[in-house]
């Protein structure tokens, strides 16, 4: 792409070992999820802390600040830096961010495995979002949900972690996994925003339940179905109708819900 920021590629172990005891009073040692702090700053201004897995900081990064419509685009940074030694993520944009200080005054911290958090009231740019005429097939579904299950991932490995994926009908184009869902969503936008990948076609996967901000996220990515393994809020549930978004939930085998839009699923009755 034009303009594209300078990235750093900074490598972090995804799993530590502990000693642990069970409950015969055997000693042994189990593989648990990295957890590591990791402050972004902008422009050289402290902006927020993020509690994170690591495994794509520099996408993370740019992810969440085009989430949080700090940024329009990835053309808009020149570089993002990541030190572990010193947990933090350093970035420089190509004609700073108009009223930061302004825009990151009213915070929402929401709720869930691993804090999200949205600047600016939730609702202010749904009414500008424009989904495209995305369809997804049974079988399609089904095959998305058996590609996340036989994944080898860390959450197999050592549990406590979420993770996304990003589908083009059955075809994962990346899989994240983090802490929290949100991390990993705005890691997978970053991705987008850096392959200027077109979100036409696109299915967004996660382990994770579907609250407003998670349909949120997708929607500002272009993504206008969502599939998750877990279930849907309530607010959830009333942004997708809004925004006639295809939220489908408790996706496992050959069982899921679809909470709204169900137009946009093409069902085929002669599957078992």
């Amino acid at each position: 792409m034009d303009h594209a920021p300078l990235l750093t590629h900074a490598q972090a172990p995804l799993t530590h070992s502990v000693d642990v005891v069970n409950e015969r009073g055997e000693r042994y040692a189990l593989a648990i999820p990295s957890e590591r702090a990791l402050t972004v700053y902008v422009d050289k201004r402290e902006l927020i802390t993020l509690m994170t897995l690591g495994e794509h900081p520099e996408w993370l990064v740019l992810g969440y600040l085009i989430n949080q419509r700090l940024l329009q685009s990835a053309a808009d940074v020149l570089s993002v830096t990541v030190d572990w030694d010193v947990g933090a993520a350093a970035v420089k944009t190509r004609h700073g961010i108009e009223s930061l200080g302004e825009k990151t005054a009213q915070r929402v911290v929401t709720t869930g495995c691993g804090q999200g958090s949205v600047f600016g009231h939730w609702m202010d740019a749904l009414d500008q979002v424009r989904l495209p005429d995305t369809r997804i097939t049974q079988t399609e579904l089904y095959a998305i949900v058996e590609a996340a299950r036989l994944r080898d991932s860390v959450y197999k490995r050592a549990g406590s972690v979420h993770g996304c994926g990003l589908f083009v009908r059955d075809r994962a184009l990346l899989f994240v996994e983090d802490v929290g869902r949100h991390n990993a969503i705005d890691t997978i936008a970053g991705w987008m925003a850096l392959q200027q990948i077109a979100s036409t076609d696109a299915v967004f996967y996660t382990t994770g339940r579907l609250t407003s901000e998670m349909v949120i996220k997708a929607a500002q990515m272009g993504v206008a179905v969502v599939v998750s393994r877990s279930g849907m809020t309530q607010m959830g549930h009333a942004v997708a109708q809004r925004l006639g978004l295809c939220a489908i939930g408790r996706a496992t085998h050959k069982r899921f819900v679809c909470f709204s839009a169900p137009q946009r699923l093409e069902w085929q009755a002669e599957l078992p």
